[in-house]
């Protein structure tokens, strides 16, 4: 969840869309998601100026087959702004508006325990590796300080098992 213009922005993975929701409680549609893309499970949102949505996509894992979309927040209106991720659970921006992308898996297959990382899209579209060994990562923000926080162990592990990661950004 994001806010942005007084309001709360969302993903719903399981019905592939997002919404907005006022401060009273109303919920609004923005973009059924799978109505253009298909079942991709849009997984994770970023806001800055417009709507940014990483998709987990469906398993078994091809690596590059995720994308960053680009959603206008008014008319809900879908682009492809960064292809070729894998499994995307996190997008962020750092404050000078660089794009992150929290990828929780990146090899074929099943999910694969440390095999997650964090990526930086370079302003010619490659990817930068800026974390990688991660083990189910599920969620990242740019704190305070302007170091990103990771969520480590975030499924498939016994209760207690999860880490906060502070990685220091290039």
């Amino acid at each position: 969840m994001v806010t942005a213009k007084g309001l709360l922005y969302a993903v719903e993975p399981n019905h592939g869309e997002v919404d907005y929701v006022t401060t009273s409680g109303t919920i609004t549609r923005v973009i059924d998601v799978s109505a253009s893309q298909g079942h991709i499970v849009p997984s994770s949102i970023t806001y800055r100026e417009s709507l940014y949505v990483g998709n987990l996509n469906t398993f078994p894992v091809v690596p590059g087959s995720s994308n960053i979309f680009k959603i206008t927040r008014v008319s809900g209106q879908i682009s492809v702004f960064q292809p070729g991720v894998t499994t995307a659970l996190g997008v962020a921006f750092d404050s000078q508006g660089r794009l992150y992308v929290l990828e929780t898996s990146t090899v074929p297959g099943n999910p694969t325990p440390g095999t997650g990382d964090v990526v930086r899209v370079k302003g010619d579209g490659t990817l930068e590796t800026i974390a990688s060994g991660l083990t189910f990562p599920t969620a990242m923000t740019f704190g305070a300080d302007g170091k990103l926080y990771v969520s480590n162990f975030g499924f498939g592990f016994p209760a207690g098992s999860g880490q906060i990661l502070r990685i220091d950004v290039p």
